[in-house]
């Protein structure tokens, strides 16, 4: 915005400057640099030896090494407890997740040992903790089972959740790599919070077969065939103590939940409620013989750490390019989420992390878990908060997490074989409840009515289509927003605040006064081919109102438009041939068009295109206060 002070002074107009030419390389390296490297982390390396850079170079790569020489006892006590805690929270939700991917329980585990594990080493955010998450889960699951049946084939659906997860890592290294971590905040704050109210909705309606004990029932995820097959099976398919477990351990579970948000020092109740749920209900199960009365229970878990399954990733054949698709989509929002997840810690603890090395470490701890029988890991927000709470110092609680899950795998899972499904699903619908942010739907709601319509129509997309849909839909808005804001950018009429030279919206400011002779426009954006014509029409349509109102009031016509451009950052040749073309429209109004303020990059453009010779060097000014105090000395001399 202009800079004007608030005392009003005589003084002749300031020229305005144009920049130094720069050299064609320099202008374009300066450009890439500031795309694609804004951080600029190759400083870093500068009037370093070669030994040096070698060292920061890994370093960069592996953060552990950085942080890791200064670690101390006092931190591993943090993260000795926090590892303990978010692994007594992860044992139930990955077996219960592993059930949302359509996927053996124990392939849940797997994703919660190998993956955090890469991600200590690689990763740069201290609160994050890495494991299967429950929207990642069931966009898996659905985009999966659309291409291969996981009951009728089990071992080609596998292969493909491996491939789909191997590519999902190829993408978020990729991202990284070059530099485009940028693309994932195309899809907005609004959309994500609809996004995952709506899958949250999904995935608790999803567990109602097991919370009911229903043996039949739809592969779709929509409200109505979910809701038509759980009321179609009311009379023959709902199984009583099935029902009983679930209930009584859900409301555990939520008063858990409770009792921890309200006191903060009891937050390890909620995160070690699951745990103790499956204990119980396991122990009740298996002492009551309730299997072989209709309760469904989770069965077999196969026993010992990881199996290598390179040799099952599809790298040629009719599923590559199906796994290469469902990978980019799970990838996508899986990082999404991560990264979220690591900004918000990361602030409120206050320090930073790089974007860029969060996408390389997430994707290769993705492309490892895939070698590994792992399907997509990424931050998971529930553990994250308890690993924080619990007073995490750094990733060393990832690998307490692992170690811990490691030794589940070798030598607790046999005791899982008694855990009734309704146990899981009990655990997944109270973790899921957490990402339905009425609140934050409220304020988006006061804020941005547009926002708000990208918000419900992900969210009434993945409730009432499908979890694929939603996603769509949420991305599609997200987009039509920025080019409707691109394109159809805003413009306001200025007018002068009484006692000072300062030039406001009339709009914001109503004792703002019009200046006679003179229509006062800023374009708030830059001008280009997209909305360069708009913007042109726009400032006709000003004048043409503001000329038929003065008429009807019996006033002096427009005789000059000044277009402050201060906000306009940027402009392209559509830009400066609007511009030119305006220029030609209102000659023939007899109208002069004037300039304010604008900026380097804009001055520098319109001497290379000589639009200064066609407009006039004497009607480019400074402020908006210089331009009226020269074309309109009558009224600045009585105000």
């Amino acid at each position: 915005m202009e800079t004007e002070n608030l005392s009003y002074s005589h003084h002749p107009p300031y020229k305005v400057g144009v920049p130094p030419k720069q050299k064609l390389w320099k202008e374009f390296s300066t450009t890439l640099k500031e795309t694609f490297f804004s951080d600029d982390p190759l400083r870093t390396f500068k009037d370093q030896s070669g030994s040096r850079k070698f060292i920061l170079g890994v370093q960069a790569v592996f953060p552990i090494l950085e942080w890791g020489r200064s670690y101390n006892l006092a931190k591993f006590k943090g993260d000795l407890i926090a590892g303990l805690t978010i692994a007594s929270l992860c044992i139930p939700q990955d077996i219960g997740y592993a059930k949302l991917a359509n996927l053996a329980p124990q392939y849940g585990l797997y994703s919660s040992f190998v993956p955090p594990l890469v991600y200590a080493f690689m990763g740069s955010s201290r609160d994050i903790a890495i494991g299967p998450v429950a929207v990642v889960s069931l966009l898996l699951g659905t985009l999966l089972q659309n291409e291969i049946d996981p009951v009728k084939n089990p071992f080609e659906y596998r292969r493909l959740a491996f491939t789909a997860t191997f590519f999902a890592g190829i993408t978020q290294a990729t991202l990284g790599i070059l530099r485009l971590g940028f693309l994932i905040d195309f899809l907005s704050h609004a959309a994500i919070v609809g996004f995952m109210a709506g899958a949250a909705i999904t995935i608790a309606l999803q567990q109602l077969k097991g919370f009911l004990g229903i043996k039949k029932f739809t592969k779709n995820t929509d409200i109505i065939s979910v809701m038509q097959s759980v009321f179609g099976s009311a009379h023959h398919g709902w199984n009583v103590p099935t029902i009983l477990i679930g209930a009584t351990f859900l409301v555990f579970l939520l008063l858990a939940k409770y009792i921890g948000k309200k006191k903060k020092k009891l937050f390890w109740i909620a995160a070690i409620a699951p745990l103790i749920s499956v204990i119980l209900s396991t122990f009740f199960v298996y002492i009551t013989h309730a299997d072989k009365k209709g309760v469904q229970i989770v069965k077999h878990i196969e026993k010992g750490i990881n199996r290598p399954s390179v040799d099952e990733i599809y790298f040629t054949g009719d599923y590559l390019l199906k796994g290469v698709k469902i990978g980019i989509v799970a990838g996508m929002v899986a990082l999404t989420e991560a990264v979220a997840i690591g900004r918000t810690f990361a602030a409120m603890k206050d320090y930073q992390i790089d974007g860029n090395k969060e996408m390389i470490a997430l994707g290769a701890m993705n492309i490892a878990g895939s070698m590994t029988s792992c399907y997509v890991a990424t931050g998971s927000f529930s553990r994250s908060a308890v690993n924080f709470m619990a007073g995490c110092q750094t990733a060393v609680s990832n690998i307490v997490m692992s170690i811990v899950i490691l030794l589940t795998l070798l030598f607790i899972t046999p005791l899982f074989e008694y855990t009734p499904n309704a146990i899981l699903s009990s655990i997944i619908i109270s973790a899921v409840l957490g990402l339905i942010d009425y609140e934050a739907a409220i304020l988006i709601w006061k804020i941005d009515k547009f926002d708000f319509i990208a918000c419900m129509g992900a969210f009434f997309g993945v409730v009432f289509i499908s979890v694929e849909m939603g996603l769509l839909i949420a991305v599609s808005i997200s987009f039509a927003k920025l080019l409707l804001q691109v394109t159809r950018p805003r413009t306001a009429l200025l007018g002068k605040i009484p006692g000072s030279n300062v030039y406001r919206n009339i709009q914001q400011y109503p004792e703002a006064t019009k200046v006679p002779g003179v229509l006062i426009i800023r374009v708030d954006s830059a001008i280009y081919f997209s909305n360069s014509n708009y913007i042109r029409e726009r400032l006709l349509r000003w004048l043409t109102d503001e000329d038929e109102q003065l008429k009807a009031d019996g006033l002096p016509q427009i005789q000059f438009l000044i277009v402050e451009m201060s906000p306009v950052t940027d402009i392209d040749t559509s830009g400066i041939h609007a511009l030119e073309e305006l220029e030609k429209g209102l000659q023939k109004r007899s109208v002069q068009l004037v300039l304010a303020n604008p900026g380097p990059v804009v001055m520098d453009k319109l001497h290379a295109s000589k639009l200064t010779n066609v407009i006039g060097e004497d009607k480019i000014f400074l402020t908006v206060a210089d331009a009226v105090q020269t074309f309109s000395p009558k009224f600045a001399e009585e105000v």
